[in-house]
């Protein structure tokens, strides 16, 4: 009996390399991208050692742009023929006033928080419903449902995630795969890092992986459709 198998945008690092680690560790194997080829060799090579019994398939992508989206998609179809998990984790935080912030920083967090998400589902759908099963993760933000000092154009590519995410829920619902919003706050991460903070103050990358995994790790007949984790001491 072959593995089960999962996708994830932006896995060599951070909150991505934590959540493929506990597929991994649950006996899945993965098909991952991120930008820098670099990254994607070095975490073939951990791979190699800590998980010698599951497979990796890596992809250099820059997922702001449709047509390396594409060709990922085209890639997993080629590897994998079925699909149980998909975990659109990519993204990129720009801070910056929507008055004061340059031209283009719209554009270039909507390509990167929404239009890939939306781009790879709608490539890996055709390989998912069949099995009328499944489980998509769109990996949202705190700043998908309030706005905060500085957020900006990277709060209005999360609300928009989380809308994507809705109505992708209620299509997919009749087609027995579920959808679920993960929307952390302050978590350690590329985005934080070099910040003079206490360790503590920010959730662990692990603390976001565990939460994903208990999401998926229910019964056919239940499904989170929104999930909120926040620091212990709240929002920074």
């Amino acid at each position: 009996m072959s593995n089960k198998t999962a996708v994830i945008t932006g896995a060599t690092k951070g909150l991505g390399r934590a959540i493929a680690e506990i597929f991994a560790q649950n006996g899945f194997d993965l098909c991952v991208c991120a930008r820098t080829e670099a990254d994607l060799e070095a975490m073939e090579r951990d791979w190699f050692e800590q998980f010698p019994e599951q497979k990796l398939h890596t992809f250099s992508v820059d997922v702001s742009k449709k047509s390396e989206v594409r060709e990922f998609g085209a890639f997993v179809r080629s590897v994998f023929p079925q699909l149980d998990v998909l975990i659109n984790n990519a993204g990129l935080f720009l801070p910056g006033k929507i008055s004061e912030e340059q031209e283009g920083t719209l554009e270039t967090q909507l390509e990167t928080n929404l239009y890939s998400a939306y781009h790879l589902t709608r490539a890996l759908l055709p390989i998912m419903i069949p099995q009328s099963r499944g489980h998509i993760f769109n990996m949202c933000s705190i700043a998908s449902f309030m706005a905060y000092p500085n957020g900006g154009s990277y709060s209005i590519s999360k609300f928009a995630l989380l809308g994507f995410s809705k109505v992708l829920r209620e299509e997919m619902k009749p087609k027995g795969l579920k959808v679920t919003s993960i929307m952390p706050g302050a978590a350690w991460s590329d985005s934080w890092a070099g910040v003079d903070l206490p360790y503590e103050r920010l959730m662990q990358a692990s603390d976001v992986a565990k939460a994903v995994w208990g999401c998926y790790d229910m019964s056919d007949s239940a499904v989170v459709e929104e999930l909120v984790l926040r620091p212990m001491l709240g929002d920074l």
